[in-house]
């Protein structure tokens, strides 16, 4: 009997804003060869230069709200009057096709997939220093407006009380030693069976 091809396995990360974790997404991506980001579904219209399956599964509103409903979507979210979501189809093809996905979700879409894909997932909680810095580094970022700026730090206190519920937590304190680490962490798993 041919013995059937590896599974691939899902990496998410799930952070505070502003905590870095694009950043740290992107250098992680360059140093693991055998990675990719993976692809978001959205409603919104495509931009200039963007090809569906690409940068998005672009989907209309209806066909969302119908994967909505069938349960489609390891997570989903509504804001500035379009859908973003996580597509549960495409995420099992890369498994069973063999292929290792990167995924940036809230902590709710990070315990969702977990459940969903127990043995095949690693998530990855990237703390802030502290309260201090993450504002710092808010502020920083794009000049913030104060009652944004407090609803920013008030979601990453809900966010930082479930980081006890991710397989691994490490603090983004310097850009370089987070990058590591992580990548550290992400290998030994990609190589576990």
């Amino acid at each position: 009997m041919a013995k059937s091809a590896p599974k691939g396995k899902l990496i998410v990360f799930s952070a505070p804003s502003g905590t870095g974790k694009s950043t740290i997404a992107r250098e992680v991506l360059e140093r693991i060869g055998d990675i990719a980001f993976s692809v978001s579904a959205t409603t919104r219209p495509k931009r200039s230069g963007e090809e569906h399956g690409v940068h998005y599964y672009f989907l209309d509103r209806q066909d969302f709200e119908e994967r909505i409903n069938r349960g489609g979507f390891i997570e989903y979210e509504f804001f500035f009057g379009n859908y973003y979501g996580t597509l549960l189809d495409k995420t099992r093809e890369a498994i069973d096709a063999g292929r290792n996905l990167l995924l940036d979700l809230d902590v709710k879409g990070a315990l969702n997939l977990k459940k969903l894909f127990p043995a095949s997932a690693l998530l990855i909680f990237i703390k802030p220093p502290d309260m201090d810095t993450l504002r710092e580094r808010l502020i920083k970022r794009g000049g913030a407006q104060q009652e944004g700026l407090q609803e920013r730090l008030d979601r990453a206190s809900l966010e930082l009380a479930h980081a006890e519920e991710f397989d691994e937590i490490v603090i983004n304190d310097t850009l370089e030693r987070v990058v590591g680490e992580v990548t550290e962490k992400i290998t030994r798993f990609l190589s576990t069976t």
